[in-house]
């Protein structure tokens, strides 16, 4: 099937998977460059959270609508709607309030001469509600979806390690927390205080599997 040339969409056309953020990248299937949006519920809300960019991407916002109050490394900006911010080090800290109710900004980024990859908190996205509602069948689903895209990913493999935990599948929990620890000793570590693993704790094979090669 041959993608189409151009599309067109509204932002209130795009879904909204929790009623603020606007996975505008997912929509179109952007592949260059990411883009989202956010929308504030109140004023005072956060639009865009508090965080430096470890990906390395540089990053432009618009202010579409409302008014927000940017802060920039400790550095406050007044940002009404029309404004453009852009922040080129990852490593500044930013983060911006909304004045306005419905205050939306739009976020673009991606890392100067590197190939473009969808980070791992997007692919999570849609993970976090199912999770959070306790439907761990149906989180284990988005995982299992997810990973068939992307395979190699280490959180997507513990994640879905955690729910198999949870459902009671535990060799497959175990297989898989083996494969994501062997990726990023960072699983390594969060598994010995993960209280979704708690299921398999007491398998013979667990220990194993937090031992450093």
């Amino acid at each position: 099937m041959t993608e189409p040339r151009w599309q067109t969409a509204r932002l209130d056309e795009v879904e909204r998977p929790d009623g603020s953020w606007i996975p505008i990248r997912k929509h179109f299937d952007i592949k260059a460059f990411g883009i989202n949006a956010w929308v504030a519920k109140g004023e005072g809300d956060d639009v865009i959270g508090e965080h430096t960019e470890n990906s390395g991407h540089e990053e432009l916002y618009f202010v579409t609508a409302g008014r927000a109050t940017f802060t920039l490394d400790g550095n406050e900006i007044d940002a009404p709607a029309g404004t453009l911010v852009f922040v080129r080090d990852p490593a500044t800290r930013r983060k911006a309030v909304a004045l306005e109710a419905k205050t939306t900004i739009v976020a673009i980024g991606a890392q100067a001469g590197a190939a473009f990859e969808v980070m791992d908190w997007e692919k999570f996205a849609g993970f976090w509600p199912l999770y959070q509602a306790g439907d761990y069948q149906a989180a284990l689903a988005f995982l299992e979806q997810a990973r068939a895209a992307d395979p190699e990913s280490a959180m997507l493999l513990y994640n879905s390690a955690c729910m198999e935990a949870l459902l009671g599948r535990t060799d497959e929990a175990l297989e898989h927390l083996r494969q994501a620890a062997e990726r990023e000793d960072r699983f390594r570590e969060a598994a010995r205080t993960d209280s979704d693993l708690d299921a398999i704790r007491s398998d013979a094979r667990f220990p194993s599997l937090l031992e450093t090669p």
